[in-house]
């Protein structure tokens, strides 16, 4: 890895978009701390004490913006519903299939510029909704309708900006840009878990020799956790593809072995961000129309609880008391969770790797997988083992996202979950991947000039 990077430092195209990509970073950091104007920044800091549910989801991947009511507040997040959405579209409208799979370059386009459309109309709904959900709360200073329109628009602005920069860092930068925002948002709650882990160790009654231990399992977990991410993230199947000889005028070419790899996670942490995403959505909506559903039943308040089990274990109430969440959404919000991250998974492998175009292209090409005949065979051989892959590798990450929610259960309030650490280290290695192969065309481009 540090090799890579002195390597990448080296080059001077690279170095550009590494400095360029840290400059982004720098500004959405700063962008963390501007708050909205019309907030009254200290019935923000009694009002954002519990922030759980919803909400604190929202502020990790935010990086703390939301508790802040900065205008970065709600993140990317109406940019990744936005994007599965039109996703979801693009399976039943036949004009959007086309323009996915048809479309080229100028299809990736029409589709990006329809999924920003989407975004800021539900930038503008979650804006609002915001603004609903802590009018009663007293942190702003009015609540006339030119704040509330300020309020709004800023928010909205503050979207729009984020989608900027996430642009950006792809075009310009190293990186996924809306991943690698959402990655230093997390990241940024690093301070709080060491604070957490110190505390468990140093009580306000001196040394706690329980507190180091449950310290010292915590941080054995997350080590085992990182582990099997880099693991799966990493792990491949190489299926093996032999290329006949033939005779090219004077010349007999090919006859070379090579392999197609196959990753477990081809679709990366994309699954986990969205799966989040649209856990934590019919929450959002909700309390849009109704501040006070956690205090009521019938079927809004269930599929309330339902979503914001993701992320707490607690309902907090308008009154700002706190009681535990009935175990049974969590379980069933678990089951959930775990079904949308595998078939996110399934839905992107296939967005990204298409058996019917590799095998049309191995067959043009003079070759063939040994023991499996051309054509449709090879379509259906790389189908089931992609199949087979997507399935280990989906319920692996599901798993190792779910059961770390177990601790919200427990007396001790971490910053980091299985979802966070996911991101982490998938966007890590994703962006570590995407530099090393920048350095190599780099020096490749060089040697052919």
């Amino acid at each position: 890895m540090f090799k890579t990077i002195k390597n990448a430092l080296k080059t001077p195209d690279v170095r550009k978009r590494i400095l360029y990509t840290l400059l982004l970073i720098v500004i959405f950091r700063l962008g963390c701390y501007i708050t909205v104007p019309g907030v009254n920044s200290i019935a923000l800091n009694e009002a954002m004490t519990n922030n759980n549910g919803v909400a604190g989801l929202i502020d990790m991947i935010s990086g703390g913006a939301f508790s802040r009511f900065s205008v970065f507040a709600m993140s990317i997040s109406p940019y990744i519903t936005a994007s599965i959405v039109i996703q979801l579209l693009g399976m039943i409208i036949p004009s959007l299939e086309r323009l996915t799979k048809e479309g080229g370059e100028e299809g990736r386009k029409k589709i990006n510029k329809y999924t920003k459309m989407l975004t800021l109309v539900l930038a503008l709904v979650e804006a609002i909704g915001v603004f609903v959900s802590y009018k009663s709360s007293g942190i702003f200073v009015n609540t006339n309708f030119a704040t509330a329109a300020l309020i709004v628009i800023s928010l909205v602005a503050g979207t729009s900006i984020l989608m900027w920069l996430g642009d950006e860092i792809t075009n310009k930068g190293i990186g996924n840009g809306i991943s690698m925002i959402i990655f230093i948002g997390i990241i940024s709650g690093l301070p709080s878990f060491v604070t957490t882990l110190w505390k468990l160790i140093f009580t306000s009654a001196g040394f706690s020799t329980t507190g180091l231990l449950m310290a010292i399992g915590i941080l054995i977990g997350a080590i085992i956790l990182i582990a099997g991410v880099v693991f799966i993230q990493q792990a491949e199947r190489r299926v093996p593809v032999q290329y006949s000889k033939k005779v090219v005028g004077r010349k007999m070419m090919g006859g070379q072995s090579t392999h197609i790899p196959l990753k477990l996670a081809m679709a990366g942490v994309m699954p986990i961000i969205f799966a989040s995403s649209f856990m934590t959505f019919p929450a959002m909506i909700i309390q849009i129309f109704n501040s006070n559903i956690a205090e009521q039943s019938g079927f809004l308040a269930g599929l309330y609880k339902l979503s914001i089990a993701t992320s707490t274990s607690t309902l907090t109430t308008s009154a700002g008391a706190t009681y535990p969440l009935p175990i049974g959404y969590s379980i069933a919000n678990a089951l959930i969770y775990l079904l949308l991250i595998v078939g996110f998974t399934f839905f992107y492998t296939y967005a990204t790797f298409n058996p019917a175009e590799i095998s049309s292209n191995i067959k043009k090409n003079g070759g063939f997988i040994p023991g499996i005949r051309t054509g449709k065979s090879t379509t259906e051989y790389l189908s089931s083992v992609i199949s087979k892959l997507t399935i280990f590798g989906g319920f692996f990450l599901a798993l190792i996202a779910i059961i770390p929610m177990m601790a919200r259960f427990t007396t001790v309030d971490l910053a980091f979950g299985g979802t966070s650490i996911l991101i982490i280290v998938g966007v890590a290695l994703e962006t570590m991947q995407q530099l090393e192969s920048q350095v190599v065309m780099k020096h490749y481009k060089g040697f052919l000039e």
